[in-house]
């Protein structure tokens, strides 16, 4: 019925088995940003370091280690390293995100969730001076495996 790999004959959803797979080291990377007023952007490159690009970085991080509990059929994994940069640019934050296991599956899921709460995170931190930011351009930029 389908070619989704979630997504059974009948039309049923399911947790892919990836049990028959080797373990390999694999890595993704994610982008994202966040659009916004220039005069929101310096502010934000205005602020002390450890303000609101740190929670942002911080929760990118936690969220990439949650989620299997975030989205339903995502296999947890052991993620061996995180990364979460963001940078702020005359009307935007971009946001890179890095994620890397040793596993039986992908980190694409990870890396683009770190994104997404990144940039989430620097929204709600912004929202009560600039009304018109936007979250775009959230992408996987690259996966591989060894």
């Amino acid at each position: 019925m389908s070619d989704l790999s979630h997504v059974d004959e009948s039309g049923a959803v399911h947790m892919v088995d990836v049990g028959g797979k080797p373990l390999q080291r694999r890595r993704a990377v994610a982008r994202g940003e966040v659009r916004m007023a220039p005069e929101t952007a310096a502010q934000l490159r205005a602020l002390p370091k450890g303000d609101a690009l740190t929670t942002a970085q911080l929760a990118g991080i936690m969220a990439a280690k949650r989620t299997s509990e975030l989205i339903p059929l995502c296999h947890p994994l052991p993620l061996s390293h995180v990364d979460v940069t963001l940078e702020v640019r005359d009307d935007r934050v971009e946001i890179v995100g890095v994620a890397e296991t040793t596993a039986q599956t992908g980190v694409e899921m990870e890396a683009l969730t770190a994104v997404a709460v990144a940039a989430l995170t620097v929204y709600d931190m912004a929202k009560a001076i600039d009304k018109t930011m936007t979250l775009s351009e959230i992408t996987l930029v690259e996966k591989t495996k060894q």
